[in-house]
């Protein structure tokens, strides 16, 4: 056996110097070219070292990576080395990209409803060159939530988009003896959460491309989590089987899970894993406020940036896991009436058993954003997303921030001129008249010439009270917590949508955000809409870069003052604006409401 073991080694190592020598790996420090070296001579030389009993396998492996080394040298493709295994990448526009990494196990099976288990090691090199599947979900023609893969329910994987140069440490090859500032100590780290309503969505969209922060310099990581009833669920027979592990969160334990996978293996990339930035869309941005608000972050994150995540009643925690409050069902009884449309009765193990045996598409049904929005089977037999666990999510995200609960770190937060909402109303008066006695004022404000149409106004109102003020509020309790805080508007609208759009529709900010806005508007898009491209994602950048999203060439950014109440507005045809909000009136009457309403009145499922 040892001497077959010897053999087998000696085979490899002359392999390996037979390819190095050729000029198939050069060493680089970043792509498969570089990695050869240091990567494949290590396992070589473990190879023909190892004297155990074990060695056969050992060297099977081995044989297996400096295949796949070689191969991927041949082809110039970048490798990684990680926690599970070594990967495979490929170059796009002077960019390494490695897509479809898992962070967990397949969430199927028994893992199905239970929190994330440890993704296994491969042998060899696993190809990085296909996103994951998106999650489970029933997709929508429209592209507000947009995702590009199947949707499947093994689904948890993350991509990463490394900037050219970023050099990796100790888990891949040895760091350049040059590098200094950024590559030295590892470039920050921005990491994207989709939105959809929680119940559609991927990172597989073409419009989250990362490759504009990988070119500006920092690292790029997106990655999916959990949806609809697979992503936020409980049932009394799932929680007698593990009651010291989280529940019902599942798609909140996905998030803290990509979130530790980056922690741990950044570095890998050349990243920083003290440096991360977060920054979300709708029920992404609602996601990174949950997790601001959550004991079970501590240092997974130093920045966030919030855009149209709400931080009032949109889609925070409503429900609790377990217990039925006066017209508030708890996520168990939601379960129930799931588990009752499939004739699943009882709270045992055969119960649990046949929860999980229902296939991925009965599951789904036909649960995604077009069904939250008016009663239907689907929502009574939905929690409709997070839900009070008393583990990972502890009250609602407004009152923990209230309470100074939160996560004490830099924050950017917005949201668009034309923002989802709505307020539910048969006539004006009935509207206004929700506003007690500023109910004449709230005219004045929203309807001064009194001409402006039922449809209109309760979509404004809806607008602020579900996204404009309390992104406003979020503010005002940040600066209250000593941190810096950066608020904006986004007014702009493409030159194409200008005819249709009145104003900045939900999710139409994404597009300059990632600073790819042919592909989401076509080429009639004209220099005002470069600029704001420009300047958006530049802010973006800034901040993640260096906690201030302000910088050169910039119109500088004002601190958010509650007093003061300066946003930074991107405007139609001049650009990023700095003025008092000229809606804050509006808002402080919307704020009075809050502080009015009874909880049950937030429960909009928006």
């Amino acid at each position: 056996m040892r001497a077959e073991t010897a053999r087998r080694g000696v085979m490899l190592m002359t392999w390996v110097t037979l390819s190095l020598s050729a000029g198939i790996a050069a060493a680089d420090g970043r792509t498969a070219s570089g990695l050869d070296e240091s990567v494949a001579l290590e396992v070589a030389g473990r190879a023909a070292l190892e004297d155990s009993p074990a060695a056969a396998l050992v060297n099977e492996s081995v044989a297996l990576e400096v295949a796949g080394l070689i191969r991927a040298a041949a082809d110039n493709a970048p490798v990684a080395r990680i926690d599970n295994g070594l990967l495979r990448g490929e170059q796009e526009q002077g960019v390494s990209v490695y897509r479809g990494i898992p962070f967990a196990a397949p969430p199927v099976g028994d893992n199905r409803w239970r929190p994330p288990q440890p993704a296994s090691a491969w042998q060899g090199v696993r190809d990085a060159t296909r996103f994951g599947r998106d999650c489970m979900q029933k997709p929508l023609s429209s592209s507000a939530s947009p995702g590009d893969e199947r949707p499947d329910e093994d689904c948890l994987y993350l991509n990463v988009w490394q900037p050219d140069g970023a050099a990796p440490s100790p888990g891949g090859p040895p760091p350049d003896d040059n590098a200094t500032g950024a590559d030295a100590e590892g470039r920050p780290v921005v990491v994207w959460l989709y939105g959809g309503a929680y119940v559609n969505g991927g990172a597989s969209s073409k419009a989250y491309d990362g490759e504009s922060f990988a070119r500006d310099g920092v690292i790029y990581v997106s990655f999916n989590y959990r949806l609809g009833r697979f992503g936020f669920f409980s049932h009394p027979a799932l929680s007698d089987e593990d009651d010291d592990a989280p529940q019902g969160n599942y798609a909140v334990m996905d998030q803290i899970a990509a979130l530790e996978w980056i922690r741990g293996n950044i570095d890998r990339f050349g990243g920083n894993p003290d440096d991360i930035t977060l920054v979300g869309e709708s029920a992404g941005g609602n996601s990174i406020l949950n997790l601001m608000a959550s004991p079970a972050t501590e240092g997974l994150f130093q920045r966030a940036v919030v855009m149209s995540g709400g931080g009032r009643g949109l889609r925070a925690v409503r429900h609790d896991l377990h217990e039925d409050g006066p017209d508030n069902p708890s996520a168990d009884t939601f379960g129930k009436r799931f588990a009752d449309r499939y004739g699943i009765e009882g709270e045992d193990e055969q119960a649990r058993e046949a929860l999980r045996a229902l296939p991925a598409d009965a599951v789904t049904a036909d649960l995604n954003m077009s069904m939250m929005y008016t009663p239907n089977r689907e929502r009574d037999t939905y929690a409709g997303g997070p839900v009070r666990d008393g583990k990972l999510l502890l009250d609602e995200t407004q009152n923990r921030f209230k309470q100074q609960q939160q996560r004490k770190i830099p924050l950017l937060i917005g949201s668009t001129s034309l923002d989802l909402g709505r307020a539910d109303a048969a006539s004006k008066t009935e509207l206004f008249d929700t506003f007690g006695d500023n109910a004449d004022r709230m005219r004045a404000l929203y309807d001064p010439g009194g001409n402006a149409n039922l449809k209109t106004l309760a979509k404004e109102i809806g607008r602020d009270r579900t996204m404009t003020e309390p992104a406003r509020f979020i503010a005002d309790e940040m600066q209250a917590a000593g941190q810096p805080v950066w608020r904006y508007r986004f007014s702009h609208v493409a030159a194409p949508k200008r005819s249709d759009w009145p104003g900045a529709p939900h999710a139409t900010d994404i597009p300059y955000l990632f600073d790819r806005l042919e592909p989401a508007y076509g080429s009639g898009i004209d220099d005002s809409d470069r600029t704001t491209a420009t300047a958006f994602h530049r802010y973006v950048v800034n901040f993640a870069l260096t906690g201030d999203p302000n910088g050169e060439g910039l119109p500088q950014w004002p601190l958010h003052d509650s007093q003061q109440e300066r946003i930074l507005e991107f405007t139609q045809d001049d650009g990023p604006q700095v003025l008092r909000d000229p809606w804050w009136e509006r808002l402080d009457m919307i704020e009075g409401r809050w502080m009015a309403a009874p909880d049950t009145e937030r429960d909009d499922r928006t």
